[in-house]
C-alpha cells in the first residue's frame, strides 16, 4: 500500500512530486503561454512533443483551447468578453474556480475559431491529444500508483491534477490581476505577484508580461526572477529553443535633443518605461506643489489626498476621487498641465489614423510646451524624452 515500485522514502516521494509538478509547470509556461500562444519563441519538435505529451498524461489541456483562451484574455483583458477578470467577475470566483471559467470558454466555437489559429493540427492532436484528452490524467493515476504505492501515488495524483487548476487558472489569473506590484502602468489590473518567480515558472511576473505579451523573458528588473527564462536558456544553449522576441531594451543618447521618426518609434516602443518616469515627475510636482503650500500657509491636505490618483488611468479611478482631482488641478496650474499633458501624451501613441510627419509633429509640439510649461519636473522628463534612440 505504501511501496511502490520505486520504493522511495516519504522524502523521496516528496521530491519526485516537486520534479514532477516542476515539468508540468515548464510545459505550461514555456510550451502553452510562450512558445504556442505568443510566439515568442521556437522550440524543437522533440521539445514541443515532449511538452504535448506531458501535458495531456498531467492535465488533459488541449493546445488549441489553451491559446485560444489566453490569446482572448489579452484581446479583451479587463471587459465582460474577458474569460476571467477579477475586475468583472470578482476575486473569489477566479481565484477558486478559475478552471470552471477555463472549460465554459472552451466550449464556446467562436472563441476556439478566432484565437486558436497556429496551434498543432497533426495526426496525434486530431486523433489522440483532442479526443482523447480525459485518457492521459487517468493513465496517470495508474502510473502514480504503480511508480509510489496506493496511498502515496493517490497523494501525488491529486496533487499534480489540481496543481495548474488552481496556481495557473486560480492564482495567475486571479491574484495577478488582483494584488501584487506593477512595474509598469498597463490599461489593465495585472500585477507582479513576486520578483522571485519560481513557484510557478515565472508566470508570477504578469504585469511585465502583460507590458510585453511577445517577450520570451518575463524578468525585467535586475532584482526579478523567472525561472522559466532560466529553463529557455538551457534549452538554447542546448540547440532546442530559439528565443523570437524578448521586451526592448531603453537606450538613451544625452547628445540627441531633435525629435524625429526615431524618437517617435523609440518612444512608442517604450511606452511603458516613458510613462514610468512620466510617473515619477508628477509625483516630483506634487511634492512641490505641498512644499508651495505649506510656505504660504495654505491647506496641503487636499493634494496629499489625491496624489496616489494622479498617475492612474481617468477611467479607473473612482468617481468620488475624480470631483477631488478637478477640485484641486482647479487651484494648482503645475498640475493641472501635468494631468492634461500626461493624457496628450497617451493619445500619441494611441492615434493610429496618422502618419509618422504628424505624430513627430505633435511629439515634437508636446516637448516644446512641456519645456515652457514652468514646471521643472514636466520640464526635465520632456529633455529626457528627446533622448529616446
Amino acid at each position: 500500500m505504501f511501496s511502490g515500485a520505486l520504493n522511495l522514502p516519504w522524502w523521496g516521494d516528496l521530491l519526485a512530486l516537486l520534479v514532477l509538478v516542476q515539468i508540468t509547470i515548464a510545459g505550461v509556461t514555456i510550451y502553452l503561454h510562450r512558445c504556442q500562444a505568443h510566439r515568442a519563441l521556437d522550440l524543437h519538435p522533440i521539445v514541443s512533443h515532449f511538452f504535448r505529451f506531458w501535458l495531456w498524461l498531467t492535465t488533459g489541456m488541449i493546445t488549441k483551447e489553451w491559446a485560444a483562451i489566453h490569446r482572448k484574455h489579452h484581446a479583451k483583458c479587463e471587459t465582460e468578453d474577458d474569460p476571467h477578470s477579477p475586475r468583472i467577475l470578482g476575486i473569489n470566483r477566479v481565484l477558486w474556480t478559475g478552471v470552471v471559467l477555463y472549460v465554459q470558454e472552451s466550449h464556446k466555437p467562436e472563441t476556439m475559431e478566432r484565437y486558436g489559429h497556429g496551434t498543432p493540427e497533426d495526426w496525434m492532436e486530431r486523433n489522440v491529444y483532442t479526443p482523447m484528452n480525459k485518457w492521459g490524467i487517468l493513465l496517470l493515476a495508474a502510473i502514480d500508483i504503480w511508480l509510489f504505492g496506493l496511498v502515496p501515488g493517490a497523494l501525488i495524483y491529486g496533487v499534480q491534477v489540481g496543481w495548474i487548476p488552481f496556481w495557473a487558472a486560480g492564482v495567475i489569473n486571479g491574484i495577478g490581476h488582483y494584488f501584487g506590484y506593477r512595474n509598469f502602468q498597463t490599461d489593465d489590473d495585472s500585477t507582479n505577484i513576486t520578483p522571485w518567480a519560481v513557484w510557478i515558472g515565472g508566470e508570477e511576473l504578469h504585469n511585465n508580461h502583460h507590458a510585453y505579451p511577445t517577450s520570451a523573458k518575463f524578468s525585467l528588473r535586475w532584482y526579478e526572477l523567472d525561472i522559466g527564462w532560466l529553463y529557455i536558456s538551457v534549452l538554447s544553449a542546448l540547440g532546442l529553443a530559439k528565443v523570437r522576441k524578448q521586451a526592448p531594451k531603453v537606450k538613451l543618447d544625452p547628445s540627441k535633443l531633435e525629435v524625429d521618426a526615431a524618437t517617435l518609434q523609440a518612444v512608442i516602443a517604450h511606452r511603458f518605461d516613458v510613462m514610468k518616469h512620466y510617473a515619477k515627475s508628477m509625483k516630483a510636482t506634487s511634492h512641490l506643489e505641498i512644499q508651495r503650500l505649506r510656505a504660504k500657509g495654505h491647506d496641503h491636505a487636499p493634494v496629499v489626498a489625491i496624489r496616489k490618483w494622479l498617475n492612474r488611468d481617468e477611467a479607473t479611478v473612482p468617481a468620488e476621487q475624480r470631483a477631488r482631482i478637478a477640485a484641486v488641478l482647479e487651484t494648482s496650474p503645475a498640475l493641472k498641465a501635468s494631468w492634461t499633458m500626461r493624457e496628450e501624451l497617451r493619445r500619441i501613441w494611441e492615434r493610429s489614423t496618422l502618419n509618422t510627419e504628424q505624430l513627430v509633429t505633435q511629439l515634437k509640439d508636446w516637448c516644446e510646451r512641456a519645456e515652457q510649461s514652468g514646471v521643472a519636473p514636466l520640464a526635465d522628463f520632456s529633455r529626457r524624452l528627446r533622448c529616446y534612440a
